[in-house]
Order: C-alpha cells, then structure tokens, then sequence
C-alpha cells in the first residue's frame, strides 16, 4: 500500500514583480510503498531539495497532489500544518538543527513536548533508542559539546521517537565523516528493516545504495529510477554510479545544445 503518492507535482517560483518565472519542477509522478527506503538523487539545481520541502509541507505545489496515507498535504490549513508535521513526520537534515541552548535529550524530546507528551512516556521511548543509537552517555550534553556523528545520531533519534509514517532526511550524511555516515546508513538500514519508510535526498552514492530504491531527478521530473531487488550495497552502488555517468552526460550534451542555440540567435 502506498503511503506517499506525487502526482502531477509542479513547482513554478515567480520574482516579486511577476516578470520571471523559474520552473522547478515540472511534472513529478511517483509513490512511496510503507515500509520502503527511497533515495532520490540528481544534478544541483535539478530539483529534489525543492521536491523535499514539498515532501515535507514545508513549500506548496504550484499544481498536483501529494497524499500521505490519502490526506492531501496542500489542503491542510496553514495553522493545522505544525501539528500535522509532528504527528506523521521525521526530518533529518544536514546541519542537523538541534538548539545550542537545549541538551540533547531536550532537544529530542522537543517535538513530544509539543505535541503534550507525558514525561514518563517521553522517557520509555528515549532510552531503549538512545542506547541504540550509543547516544545514551552523552544525553545531557549540550550540541556544542559533542561531535558531528552524535549531533546527527541525536537528530535521528528526534526524528524517529515520535514512530513517524515517513521520516525524510536531506542530505543526512553531507556533514559526516565516513565513519559517522557509516553508522548512520546502517541505523537506517536497520530501522527500515523493522518496517520504517525512508525518503532521502542525497548527492552521495555511498549513502543511495542502503536504499531499496533509487529515484533520478532530472529537469523538474522522475528520469530514471533503479530497484535494488537482491543486489548487494556494492551492486547498488555500481548501478547508481552507472545511470549518475550517464545522466552527467546527458545534462553536458543539454547544456552544449543551449549554447550552440544561443549562438545561432546572436548570430
């Protein structure tokens, strides 16, 4: 059963006075099963951060749907749209975004105190992930004190204590060393095992082959996409890196055509 549906996704932004408009997604059509991990990948500029914020009703389709578990996102009033975020989504995101000013434990408890969480309950589920997550030592810390791998690990644990529909990471692993994005690809690997649906944009490959499925974004819309079926993490990773060479070239042929085009205008 689908848990996210895109349809019809279009995204056009427009400068203040309406004289130019920027298509940033054009046509995007795609689901997301439960209990998948989906990577989606593409050029800078191709689209998938703006995809992402759409994902995450952070920005507003210009047109089309996206339905999580059949609710449309767009049609959720502004003021409801918080409360909607807490309930049914995890983010992870590359800077992480903890509060300096808030341990670790209070920043992953953030989003249960919101949401009006008793205490004990907000304990029952820190502990068993904290441990998980080899975090539990350094829970009374503050972000300043402790290294990028446990900021990152903290802002999994806030995305997934909440038991999210869909948590969505953006580029978790951009500020990562290999190590860190290592144990963070396989907690990842490991929560979707036991049945969590991941959407992650990301520029690594490294990161794209732990996914069952790898979406490509290229001009504003799905170019290609890759099933992972019984391949390994360093089959994924061959195959991604295949289709990647070829959608570079295709974008360098693309822009090589615009420019002859441009000339010949000049001309």
């Amino acid at each position: 059963m689908a848990i996210l549906e895109v349809k019809n996704v279009k995204k056009v932004y427009t400068t203040r006075f309406g004289s130019v408009k920027v298509q940033a997604l054009s046509d995007v059509n795609f689901s997301v099963e439960e209990g998948e991990y989906v990577a989606i990948m593409g050029e800078s500029g191709s689209g998938k951060t703006t995809l992402l914020n759409i994902l995450a009703s952070l920005d507003k389709a210009t047109s089309g749907q996206v339905l999580l578990r059949g609710q449309n996102v767009s049609g959720i009033r502004q003021k409801e749209l918080c409360a909607f975020r807490r309930e049914h989504l995890g983010f992870v995101f590359q800077e992480f975004n903890l509060l300096d000013s808030l341990s670790l434990k209070d920043n992953i408890f953030l989003p249960m105190v919101l949401s009006g969480k008793s205490y004990d309950e907000m304990e029952r589920r820190l502990l068993p992930l904290a441990r998980r997550l080899s975090i539990d030592s350094v829970l009374e810390k503050y972000p300043y004190e402790v290294s990028g791998g446990q900021k990152q690990r903290a802002a999994a644990c806030r995305a997934l204590i909440t038991n999210p529909d869909i948590v969505l990471a953006d580029e978790p692993t951009g500020a990562l060393d290999s190590r860190a994005s290592g144990k963070l690809l396989r907690l990842f690997e490991e929560v979707n095992a036991e049945g969590q649906t991941i959407l992650m944009v990301t520029h690594s490959i490294q990161a794209a082959s732990y996914a069952g499925r790898v979406l490509f974004i290229k001009d504003g819309c799905v170019y290609h996409q890759i099933y992972r079926g019984n391949q390994s993490n360093d089959d994924m990773y061959r195959m991604i890196s295949d289709a990647l060479t070829v959608l570079q070239t295709e974008v360098r042929i693309d822009a090589e055509r615009q420019d002859r085009r441009k000339e010949g205008e000049l001309v």
